[in-house]
């Protein structure tokens, strides 16, 4: 988006023009006719520079259609080259109209170099600070969708943990006790593993700090064995989140939705070869059926294990439960 688009009828103005750019290491090309004018812009220029004498009917036209196609965000710099004794406010009320999705900046011939080069600039500039503004616009989106689909999950296994405590509880004493421990585990995952700082977490108690809300009368319903293997802060976030997007699926439709499901978290790691291979096993359940379209979680889960493993995971739907499976080298800490 930063390359200047030149536009003007003649040879040497154009080349001019080009040169000076190209010397103050500011790519820019010639939009050589009008008739692959539009094919030029369909490359969005960071600035176009045009002469007066480009400025015509059909060159106006144009360049209109290519502003209305842009994104909403997106207004176009443009450098105008005026006639020494052109009307610039006739001029500009006229750009004006015909091109609203644009910036205009007018300057007289002669005009001096560095007077030019710094409205080139000042037009870049613009556009990559219009650029940086819709990207972090649409990480913010990204950023809330992620968070509520989290908030969600989190809610849910906060409603499936009372639940199953309840159905254990003696007497509201224990109820009150098992409940707030089972949520202090839970916390413990933010604590330990999302601000870790750039410390080592190992495998087995990034698995136990995850699974530990899930504990019932000395027993884990889900059940981890595995090595330790030493993660950095991003592999153990990775692995955390997946977990808990497992553990989440698991109560929401799996093992964890009943009294008599488990599931069998075990993993193992080659010194020699580092191949880390991981797999959730859920039994005890209801029937797993393939769900019909991809949700959140799962494309998380395809996503983020992918970058964790280098390799797609596996998922796996049978009448005796759900099954995940993983393998690949991972990133060793730093």
């Amino acid at each position: 988006m930063q390359e200047v688009l030149i536009l003007a009828p003649y040879r040497r103005d154009a080349d001019y023009v080009r040169q000076l750019l190209l010397a103050h290491e500011i790519d820019a090309s010639v939009a050589t006719d009008s008739d692959t004018l539009a094919d030029q812009l369909r490359g969005v220029p960071g600035v176009l520079v045009a002469t007066h004498e480009a400025l015509k009917p059909e060159v106006l036209e144009t360049v209109a259609a290519h502003l209305e196609a842009q994104p909403s965000w997106s207004e176009l710099p443009v450098v105008v080259l005026l006639d020494k004794n052109a009307r610039t406010e006739t001029l500009r009320l006229h750009l004006n109209r015909v091109w609203p999705r644009a910036r205009q900046l007018f300057y007289h011939r002669p005009v001096r170099p560095a007077e030019l080069i710094s409205g080139v600039q000042s037009g870049l500039l613009a556009r990559r600070r219009q650029q940086d503004l819709y990207e972090n616009l649409e990480r913010e989106v990204e950023l809330r969708r992620e968070l509520n689909h989290r908030v969600k999950n989190i809610l849910a296994s906060v409603t499936s943990i009372f639940e199953m405590t309840a159905r254990q509880a003696a007497s509201l004493s224990d109820l009150k006790q098992d409940f707030r421990g089972r949520l202090s585990a839970l916390a413990g995952i933010h604590s330990t593993v999302f601000d870790a700082a750039g410390e080592q977490v190992s495998m087995s108690e990034v698995a136990a700090l995850i699974l530990e809300p899930y504990r019932r009368e000395g027993a884990y319903r889900i059940r981890a064995s595995g090595p330790d293997v030493p993660l950095n802060r991003e592999a153990a976030t990775t692995l955390a989140l997946c977990l808990h997007e497992l553990a989440t699926n698991a109560i929401k439709y799996g093992a964890l939705s009943v009294d008599d499901g488990n599931v069998d978290l075990i993993w193992s790691h080659s010194q020699t070869s580092g191949e880390l291979a991981l797999s959730w096993i859920e039994c005890g359940g209801p029937p797993a059926k393939e769900p019909s379209r991809l949700g959140y979680g799962t494309r998380y889960l395809r996503s983020a294990m992918t970058m964790f493993f280098g390799n797609p995971p596996t998922f796996e739907y049978t009448v005796e439960g759900f099954r995940f499976s993983a393998k690949g080298n991972i990133s060793r800490p730093n």
